[in-house]
């Protein structure tokens, strides 16, 4: 299975309202895991990248080390540019073989947001590539971008316009969710999900998934979330699965770096598989 466009995958899932897990990868291993998770439960994915891990491995490499990962998968997968504000950034991606990115400029006002929006569009329908479009920034800093003060929320028709007219193929609202881990249970807006799909009929994306219950992931997926963002739970799972299997190494003063690696992979892999089987998108892979 070629690597597929993200309008593809994000129209399906959309029409048949399931979720389309959109995990962080980090390097070679998170890749690994969860392109292993997406064959064994036979669902389309997307592996995101963020302009941190583009910026360690070097835009080439990175590339490289997917396309190497991507020999025998037989799921449609997406490769997806996360929460970038560099234009150059975003144009060396759309020239390095990226499906879509994610051009993170709610910094600036809404106007120019909207004409420098229309411009990336423009630049990835060359490539074959779509984007995904945000007006409001997410609560939180992730990989060194973003804000832990709350954005201001823009009225519905101001979002309706800039999803319509810069022609955005996906679009990531504000509904009080947040990156990083909830201090206590998020209020959703999950009836503005609602609105903006019906007014525009374009996919929406979920960020800040990592804390949210399983009733509000079947809920704003009903409602037109086809893209669910999960970047804190790969790194935790990674991690603590690292830091445990270490801590017993020291016991044991027994030290294999192969062992560790299974160990990890086994643990992003398995989380892979619960959020996809949670989204609704195991037996969906064409």
């Amino acid at each position: 299975m070629p690597v597929v466009p993200l309008k593809e995958l994000l129209d399906r899932a959309l029409a048949e309202r399931y979720g389309v897990a959109a995990f962080n990868v980090v390097n070679d291993l998170s890749i690994e895991a969860v392109l292993a998770a997406a064959v064994e439960e036979r669902a389309p994915v997307i592996l995101q990248t963020s302009v941190k891990t583009v910026r360690q491995y070097g835009r080439e490499q990175l590339h490289d080390i997917f396309g190497a990962l991507m020999r025998g998968v037989d799921v449609p997968v997406t490769l997806h540019l996360d929460h970038c504000p560099d234009r150059a950034v975003i144009s060396g991606c759309l020239a390095g073989g990226w499906n879509s990115v994610l051009f993170d400029a709610h910094e600036l006002d809404v106007a120019e947001n909207r004409r420098q929006t229309t411009e990336v569009v423009a630049e990835a329908r060359r490539t074959g590539a779509h984007v995904e479009g945000e007006i409001e920034g997410i609560q939180g800093v992730e990989d060194g971008i973003g804000s832990d003060d709350a954005a201001p929320i823009q009225s519905l028709e101001v979002a309706v316009d800039f999803i319509t007219s810069t022609g955005v193929d996906c679009f990531a609202p504000a509904i009080g969710n947040a990156h990083g881990q909830y201090k206590q249970a998020p209020k959703l807006d999950a009836q503005r999900v609602s609105d903006l799909v019906a007014a525009t009929g374009v996919p929406m994306a979920l960020h800040g998934g990592t804390g949210l219950s399983d009733e509000q992931f079947t809920d704003l997926i009903a409602r037109g979330c086809a893209k669910v963002n999960i970047s804190t739970a790969l790194k935790e799972s990674f991690m603590r699965s690292g830091l445990s299997f270490l801590k017993e190494a020291e016991n044991q003063q027994k030290w294999d770096p192969p062992s560790l690696f299974r160990h990890q992979k086994k643990a992003v892999t398995e989380m892979a598989k619960q959020h996809i089987r949670l989204f609704g998108g195991s037996g969906k892979a064409w």
